[in-house]
């Protein structure tokens, strides 16, 4: 497996380009922004684009897809319960003041438990809500995509519209049942582990106490 990461956008988020070494089968995890970086490293790569997998419908995440779309009309995977945003990425992005083309709509229901495949390559999906309802997580491999569920360091954000604060505790905690080496990929900032939040993200105090008990 290889795994390209681009930062990218004025909220700095993270787009993988996630990619079978064998065949070349690939899939793009949140392409957030600047599509002609994402493309321009679909072709480094020499990738196959298949799909484009969606960890929830923030605008920070979703920014490229149209753009993507244009070269690669492959299908867009979401959780429906983040529908209402993804809708309304025009007028998030209306408040920022920043420009953002609409991405076509989403084409594939995920849900929690779903397998998927890209290559010889495997990922279950985790419903993991709280960030938005219908965030979800990709694992395998011995990495997990977070997107804005889990940061090094740091939680995400339970203070934007349908977020829930509850529901993201509960999240985090499935998350720290990962095996402690899983690598996590997050939405913003650097990889982590699992076991390195565990021992020393401030936001798992709590969670770290249930999981160790």
């Amino acid at each position: 497996m290889k795994i390209s990461s681009l930062t990218v956008g004025p909220f700095q988020e993270n787009s993988y380009l996630v990619m079978d070494d064998a065949s070349h089968d690939a899939v793009l995890i949140d392409p957030g922004d600047e599509p002609d970086r994402i493309l321009a490293e679909v072709a480094r790569a020499g990738a196959t684009v298949r799909a484009i997998w969606l960890t929830h419908g923030h605008i920070d995440h979703i920014g490229a897809i149209a753009g993507v779309r244009r070269i690669w009309n492959v299908p867009i995977l979401m959780h429906p319960l983040d529908d209402p945003l993804y809708k309304a990425g025009a007028q998030h992005a209306a408040i920022y003041g920043l420009p953002f083309e609409v991405p076509p709509p989403f084409d594939l229901p995920l849900a929690d438990g779903d397998a998927l495949d890209v290559g010889a390559l495997h990922f279950d999906v985790w419903h993991v809500p709280g960030h938005a309802p219908g965030h979800v997580a990709f694992i395998g491999h011995g990495v997990v995509f977070s997107g804005d569920c889990l940061f090094a360091g740091s939680i995400g954000r339970t203070d934007l519209p349908l977020s829930d604060p509850a529901a993201l505790q509960t999240s985090l905690a499935r998350l720290c049942t990962l095996e402690a080496e899983t690598v996590v990929y997050a939405g913003h900032g650097p990889t982590t582990t699992i076991t390195a939040e565990v021992d020393s993200n401030p936001f798992l105090n709590g969670v770290a106490r249930i999981v160790r008990r």
